[in-house]
């Protein structure tokens, strides 16, 4: 079928299943909307199954960003019926992210896998520090900086989402709170950003990835009808459907933990993560 082994298909397909299972359950846990946790899975998958190393990270990370697309739309849609959604930000912030999202995409098509790995750690790791050691007197101001400042954050955020694999609701919140917004805030108007950042992450990652994908014929995970470019389409129908029932259950268990808890758990995950993908480039 489609010029693989039916048993190699069939085995993708099953570990694909279990991974979007398993980010699902961390990202219920963790309250994230999982690309933080995608990518990881994807890269140790896509390394038991000898996807070549100059190929592997892109590809996960556009594979992460075309399955935040779905979850994006439906998170977006859910806080802003609530109210939650600060407009006037993600108004300021719409074009110079996506402009950002392109530029990340561009970088893409001809960066170095360490690169990917490089901008993984120094952002994760940032983040677990913050989680682990910050406070809330940690801020930078009590008032949102003015438009030319807040126009950069946008694209520099654009940028890392972009070569991360994120929606960028990690990224956006983590700036908002430094000014003072409250968490809910954050979270509500950072979910918009899951829609501008995903759909044209996944487009540029499909282009990006598509003169690169011929250069490895005899790697499936990188051809059609498995895979446009840098996003696995095996990973994308697998991921979702087993993601979204497996994150209900990872809620239910994040409410027998607290938030300190929580802030513990996922800062110890990020500097796991961040030490697996650090391992690899002093390789």
């Amino acid at each position: 079928m489609f010029g693989i082994p039916l048993f190699d298909l069939a085995w993708l397909t099953s570990a694909l299943l279990v991974a979007g299972g398993l980010t699902g359950l961390l990202a219920g846990v963790f309250g994230v909307g999982g690309g933080a946790l995608a990518v990881p899975v994807l890269y140790e998958l896509f390394t038991y199954l000898d996807v070549p190393e100059e190929v592997r990270m892109p590809l996960c990370v556009g594979t992460s960003l075309a399955v935040i697309i779905p979850t994006s739309i439906r998170s977006f849609r859910a806080h802003r019926a609530k109210g939650a959604v600060d407009m006037s930000i993600l108004k300021v912030w719409a074009v110079p992210v996506v402009i950002g999202v392109a530029a990340g995409s561009l970088i893409a098509r001809y960066a170095p896998a360490e690169l990917f790995k490089a901008v993984f750690v120094a952002v994760a790791g940032v983040s677990a520090l913050r989680l682990l050691l910050g406070k809330d007197s940690w801020n930078f101001g009590t008032t949102m900086p003015g438009r030319a400042l807040m126009i950069f954050y946008g694209w520099i955020i654009g940028i890392l989402s972009a070569l991360m694999g994120i929606g960028g609701g990690q990224l956006s919140s983590l700036f908002m709170t430094f000014y003072g917004r409250p968490i809910h805030q954050a979270v509500a108007t950072s979910s918009g950003l899951g829609i501008l950042i995903s759909i044209p992450g996944a487009l540029g990652y499909i282009y990006a990835g598509w003169p690169r994908a011929a250069e490895f014929p005899d790697v499936s995970a990188l051809q059609p009808p498995l895979a446009l470019g840098y996003v696995s389409l095996l990973g994308l129908v697998a991921f979702i459907p087993t993601s979204t029932l497996a994150a209900p259950l990872g809620a239910k268990l994040a409410h027998t933990l607290s938030k300190r808890q929580l802030e513990i758990a996922f800062g110890i995950f990020l500097l796991f993560v961040c030490v697996r993908f650090l391992i690899d480039l002093l390789d």
